[in-house]
């Protein structure tokens, strides 16, 4: 995403891990709900830790999996000086067994030195996910997320229901965004069950982020205590 803003602007950085695309989605609309603030934005995924689909025998899955793989190659991978850089972090997860997927898991630990110096201290963070059923484990997910931001020290700001696009019947949940991606993933119909609402969700959660960070960067400084 372009970085040419003001320096007083928020600093905001959207990461997320996405099997076969419906993450990726979201992700993409919330870093452009970001710009349009005025934000320095970077969209930022988490790659594979391995070349081997998680489900070899679910050919469907695992050719869904392919495609996204080549189509998201443009975006950045995630580095842990991102996070140290962005006064607001938006993490995006599918959920797997209601736990954030391995990928990013495996990214979060990699966070640990610089959460040992209390460089993510008073940060602005947020979650979203998708998951293949409504009850697939939406908000467990969110809520794993949510259990690493309060070890950091984090500021957790949920969509709740402060906008009336979280009433619509594809969103609801108020902890963060959810989409239900389905059973199935289809190649060449990547990422076709986020809905037009769920889309205006992530970028009202993405402002309502924003707003706090912008708010926050006026008195509470991020980073190390001291």
């Amino acid at each position: 995403m372009s970085n040419t803003h003001t320096e007083d602007a928020p600093r905001v950085a959207v990461v997320y891990y996405s099997g076969t695309g419906n993450i990726h989605r979201l992700a993409v609309a919330a870093a452009e709900a970001a710009e349009r603030t005025g934000a320095r934005t970077r969209l930022r995924r988490v790659p594979e830790y391995s070349d081997e689909s998680l489900a070899p025998e679910f050919t469907e899955w695992t050719r869904a999996w392919k495609e996204n793989t080549e189509a998201t190659e443009y975006v950045p991978t995630v580095r842990v000086d991102d996070l140290d850089w962005a006064d607001a972090i938006l993490f995006g997860s599918p959920g797997r067994f209601g736990l954030i997927a391995a990928p990013l898991k495996h990214f979060i630990e990699l966070a640990w030195p610089l959460n040992t110096r209390d460089g993510l201290v008073n940060k602005v963070m947020s979650s979203f996910t998708s998951t293949g059923a409504p009850h697939g484990g939406q908000e467990s997910t969110i809520l794993s997320l949510n259990n690493v931001f309060y070890h950091w020290g984090a500021i957790i700001v949920p969509p709740g229901v402060t906008d009336e696009i979280q009433r619509a019947p594809s969103n609801g949940n108020p902890y963060g965004v959810s989409s239900v991606s389905g059973r199935q993933a289809i190649p060449g119909r990547l990422a076709e069950n986020v809905t037009e609402d769920n889309l205006a969700a992530i970028g009202h959660q993405t402002r309502r982020m924003i707003e706090v960070a912008a708010a926050l960067r006026a008195g509470v400084k991020a980073g190390p205590r001291g």
